[in-house]
């Protein structure tokens, strides 16, 4: 038995659905459910019984030890997290508590069922935490790519609240003895993606004929990693990763902003022709930047691959093709998650970017 936390949103559930898929253990599923949590991204192992679920939050010790104690997880693997730059933006508030504060009852709770293990228990236990190559910074154009050992350097509510959560866990490690491993990722995307993030965002917007808007000039640097590639590392992870240790997860992918909207753009023009026969690309408007965006991140990700021989399976090519299909394929997934709470978000977002942009574009 493994718990995981924030199996109903886009990582953790794209986790559970390919681990119940390979024949894996059974999962207890904690998650909040809060506007990015969906149990519709779980309906595939619906009546599954290896995935039990519970609606909850990490931040409470009492259905945290709870869960620990009926359910006996060799294993914790950590998702929960609120994620999103521009709401901590809005709302930092929510970020401490769920990404600090939560993080910090979670291992409180964890550090007391790990205490009353025997010691063939304490051998096998791990619990893994899942964060972000946010936390290191924005680098120069020429800069090398992060490390595992690349000094923490957060520019923003959000990453400033998961460079908190890290250092938790390497205390929890070294003060504890609690036998954890972190995990820093790239930028994921694929299936189940909540579309406030760049790339299902263009996605949505390009087939409802509505604006593609792109921060400033657009030239931002990512590096993009499929989801279905992150959760295979994270399995490689918790077989084999070495205690107290961090293993950064890339994709080998970096690329500007403005780069992956063109891509999609024109998949979707070969998948999904507009009408009258224009290019989505006619639809990319540039509005003002968000405030203090990193401006590139880019992940070194040899570590993981000399210790524990992983290497993403898909390029950005093929990804980004799967994922464009699975967006059309899913309308209804779509058309769901769009409520009126997300639309609301949306346009406060972007509708003062676009008054105060220094320009429009159709490039």
């Amino acid at each position: 038995m493994i718990l995981v936390t924030g199996g109903a949103g886009f990582i953790g559930s794209n986790f559970v659905l390919d681990w119940l898929a390979a024949g894996q253990e059974p999962v207890v599923n904690l998650d909040k459910l809060t506007y990015a949590g969906n149990l519709q991204n779980l309906a595939e192992v619906q009546g599954n019984p290896g995935h039990h679920f519970v609606q909850g939050d990490i931040g409470d010790f009492d259905l945290v030890r709870g869960l620990l104690e009926k359910h006996r997880p060799r294993a914790l693997i950590n998702f929960a997290a609120e994620s999103h730059v521009d709401r901590s933006i809005h709302g930092p508030e929510e970020f401490i508590q769920t990404n600090v504060v939560g993080t910090f009852q979670l291992l409180e709770a964890v550090r007391a069922y790990f205490a009353a293990l025997d010691a063939q228990e304490k051998s096998r236990f791990r619990f893994l935490h899942v964060s972000t190559d946010e936390v290191y910074g924005s680098l120069a154009k020429d800069d090398p790519a992060f490390k595992e050992s690349s000094r923490y350097e957060p520019n923003s509510p959000y990453s400033a609240s998961k460079a908190a959560s890290d250092h938790l866990v390497r205390a929890y490690h070294h003060t504890y003895g609690l036998p954890v491993v972190t995990t820093n990722c790239s930028n994921n995307y694929g299936p189940y993606h909540f579309p406030e993030k760049l790339i299902p965002l263009m996605i949505v917007n390009a087939l409802a004929g509505k604006p593609l808007p792109v921060y400033g000039d657009g030239q931002q640097v990512r590096d993009w990693l499929y989801v279905k590639d992150h959760c295979s590392a994270i399995r490689r992870v918790l077989e084999s990763g070495r205690l107290g240790e961090t293993y950064n997860v890339g994709g080998w992918n970096e690329k500007p902003n403005i780069e992956i909207v063109h891509s999609i753009c024109a998949i979707l023009d070969q998948l999904r022709p507009a009408a009258g026969g224009k290019s989505y690309r006619e639809q990319i408007a540039y509005v003002a930047d968000r405030p203090g965006h990193d401006r590139r991140y880019a992940i070194d990700a040899s570590k993981i691959e000399q210790e524990l021989g992983w290497r993403p399976a898909e390029t950005f090519e093929s990804g980004i093709r799967k994922t464009v299909q699975w967006y059309l394929d899913h309308t209804a997934w779509v058309e769901n998650v769009q409520s009126g709470a997300y639309r609301q978000w949306i346009e406060s977002n972007y509708q003062d970017r676009e008054a105060s942009a220094p320009h429009r574009s159709h490039a």
